[in-house]
């Protein structure tokens, strides 16, 4: 099959055990094709071996159990496709049903009546009996190696299930692959950290993982394989970004000049200190002659865009241009009038371009960022189609980093001249700082960690749906204060029994309790230009209720509106409903949040309510959100730490291992930034093998 080296990468369908259309079926549902992927498909969970259950405790138990007994006897019961096998299984303390659909005549050859058997499987309570369907059954006597330890079960779909490859089967064809492991695997990590860090090798790693002998074996290679994912995504992140700062020179910004003063001096509030001091990283960065990668967070509310003005102002005062890029044109739009407002009374032009933009509107904006009158471009995806070009683009800001792939933002680089603009990129959602560590390995952070002066805390209350009378009477009453409510649903339309659970339905209720004059509705459907012109109604206060999906999650600023109503709260995310939270309290007025929600609630829903309505920290509730969803679900996480990879490694719960982890990569890469040492051999093999430079973004601009 080739090098020696190059045998794990033997494609599946060469594996007698399997055959070429199940190893078809496996790269369609589980993304398996070659022996290496099917070595490193992990159980989901372990069936514990060690235990015998007696059968009188099966009512106390859960999930597949072990029992020691024998058959009394078998029996048949139907005809036809109805026909099956049935035996009584005792021990001695009770009995239990054996069932089997197929294969009865070799079921009675293989285990005859009176001999002791362990049987493993799940037990099912049917009519006041429990019954097991196709046991596995092995001989007390000569019991297999499985037998009296950890069960790894595998993860397999109803398609595989179909085609006889169970969780079971898969098990034991990764199983048959386990022998070739020492003679194949190679080591991915030196003698001196395996010592260091008391890890095992990786091929006792990789085959305690598959059939653990008892709980210190499997923690043991559940240890050494995260600390194997953790270390080489951290490592890939450090070398990119030195690699970033020898490569990649950058404009130096020398010049803080009349534009970046007038705003300053023009502004009727003070800045906060947490805004002053990102101000001055900026600066720092941007006369470091490197280009800077710099991951700007903060909480909903933070003063963000304003700082990205700032960063803005600090490139045109030095001769250059900006540009500002974000995901959705209501975003992009929100950005446009944002910086329009704080920047035309000093004389400093803004422009907007994307995908609704006539031929007529784009053509003077073309030429105006090609010859280099525009200071500052602010645009969508557009903004990375053929034929825009900037003259010396010095800065970029892109806004939800996330929604743009590595492509998106490597044409982004390219409108730039033979030197690459500074980036800045701006996260939406708070991002907890140990996952930022890891996400994030090759960016400076810097994190606006509290709020602008005289804002207060938004209020939180959980209503149930059968109190929604008091949900309209508050709104009432808002509404003749002078002030403006959104009403957020978690889908456009449905058929389900919640009248409140889509839009349209919603839109019905609304407009009966408040007028068809006082509410407009927008969604992710609706024509770009309708959706901007009722937007635009809403913000000029024209229409006092605005329904929405979440389509208002980021973009919009309206200061007057300090009513959320979230219907069927317990169908968002934590930190989705932290995002549609921060749309109100923009302004000096009290604010509310309204959460309806059913009365019956899973601990998971309820928990988030909980935390809604005890905290408006968006770095406490990111925390609390990465624990109850997991690191890999957490919105905004998909960058260029892309945790998708991480197979066993949880950040939020690996915290330990992770700086461990970090700390060896930190350590080798300050040596030896390009792991030319020959020790560092197998490290340098497994990470080109692992992140190919082609596919790092920071390589690709």
């Amino acid at each position: 099959m080739g090098l020696e080296n190059n045998y794990l990468d033997t494609p599946l369908q060469h594996l007698p055990a399997l055959g070429a259309k199940r190893a078809e079926l496996l790269e369609k549902e589980l993304g398996l094709r070659t022996y290496r992927d099917l070595i490193f498909y992990f159980p989901y969970r372990y069936a514990d071996r060690t235990v015998i259950t007696p059968i009188r405790a099966l009512a106390t138990t859960h999930g597949e159990v072990q029992l020691k007994g024998y058959i009394t006897g078998y029996r048949s019961e139907g005809v036809g496709s109805k026909k099956r096998l049935k035996a009584d299984f005792r021990d001695e303390t009770g009995t239990i049903e054996l069932v089997w659909f197929q294969g009865n005549d070799w079921v009675t050859r293989r285990y005859p009546p009176g001999k002791v058997y362990i049987l493993f499987g799940q037990p099912r309570l049917f009519n006041g009996t429990y019954s097991v369907s196709h046991p596995e059954l092995t001989l007390a006597d000569s019991a297999a190696p499985a037998v009296g330890a950890l069960y790894g079960v595998y993860n397999t779909t109803d398609k595989m299930k179909r085609s006889r490859l169970s969780g079971k089967a898969l098990g034991k064809i990764i199983e048959s692959l386990l022998p070739i492991v020492p003679k194949y695997i190679e080591e991915t990590l030196t003698p001196d950290i395996i010592t260091g860090q008391r890890l095992i090798p990786l091929a006792d790693a990789l085959r305690q993982i598959h059939i653990p002998r008892n709980a210190k074996e499997l923690n043991e290679a559940v240890t050494r394989l995260k600390f194997d994912e953790l270390f080489f995504l951290q490592l890939m992140l450090r070398q990119t970004k030195l690699e970033r700062n020898k490569r990649f020179e950058g404009y130096r910004f020398e010049t803080v000049g009349y534009s970046f003063n007038r705003l300053y001096e023009s502004l009727p509030f003070e800045l906060t200190r947490a805004q002053k001091r990102v101000i001055r990283e900026i600066r720092t960065d941007c006369n470091t002659g490197h280009q800077m990668n710099r991951l700007l967070q903060g909480d909903v509310g933070s003063g963000k865009t304003l700082v990205a003005a700032f960063a803005m102002l600090l490139a045109i005062d030095n001769g250059f241009q900006a540009c500002l890029m974000a995901p959705t044109e209501i975003l992009a739009a929100q950005h446009y009038a944002t910086l329009s407002r704080l920047l035309a009374p000093i004389g400093i032009e803004v422009a907007l371009l994307t995908g609704s933009s006539t031929p007529k509107e784009r053509r003077p904006i073309l030429e105006a960022a090609a010859n280099g009158s525009l200071p500052i471009l602010v645009g969508t995806h557009a903004l990375i189609e053929e034929g825009v070009r900037f003259e010396r683009l010095g800065i970029a800001v892109i806004d939800e980093q996330h929604r743009f792939g590595v492509a998106q933002r490597a044409r982004l680089w390219s409108k730039a001249a033979e030197v690459l603009p500074h980036i800045l990129i701006m996260s939406a959602t708070p991002i907890p700082r140990t996952l930022a560590m890891t996400l994030y390995g090759d960016l400076d952070i810097s994190t606006i960690d509290e709020l602008p002066p005289g804002r207060k805390p938004i209020t939180t209350i959980h209503l149930y749906e059968d109190q929604r009378e008091r949900a309209y009477d508050f709104i009432r009453d808002r509404i003749a204060e002078g002030r403006q409510v959104y009403v957020v649903f978690p889908m456009i339309e449905g058929t389900e029994a919640s009248d409140y659970a889509n839009l349209e339905t919603g839109y019905k209720y609304f407009a009966y309790m408040f007028g068809e004059r006082n509410v407009t509705w927008v969604h992710g459907k609706l024509p770009a230009k309708d959706k901007q012109e009722r937007m635009d109604a809403f913000s000029r206060n024209e229409v006092p209720i605005l329904l929405s999906t979440t389509v208002i999650e980021v973009g919009v600023d309206v200061p007057n509106a300090t009513v959320m109503v979230i219907e069927n709260a317990d169908r968002f995310g934590l930190s989705q409903l932290h995002q549609l939270r921060g749309r109100v309290g923009r302004g000096a007025n009290q604010s509310f949040c309204l959460l309806v929600t059913p009365r019956e609630l899973s601990f998971t829903a309820k928990r988030r309510i909980e935390v809604m309505t005890h905290s408006t920290d968006g770095f406490v509730i990111a925390e609390e959100d990465m624990r109850l969803r997991g690191s890999g679900d957490i919105e905004g996480t998909k960058q260029s730490g892309d945790l998708s990879r991480l197979r066993l490694a949880k950040p939020t719960e690996d915290v330990l291992l992770m700086r461990l982890s970090g700390a060896v990569a930190t350590q080798i890469i300050t040596q030896d930034p390009e792991l030319q040492t020959p020790a560092l051999a197998p490290i340098r093999k497994e990470l080109e093998r692992l992140y190919p430079l082609e596919e790092r973004w920071g390589n690709i601009s």
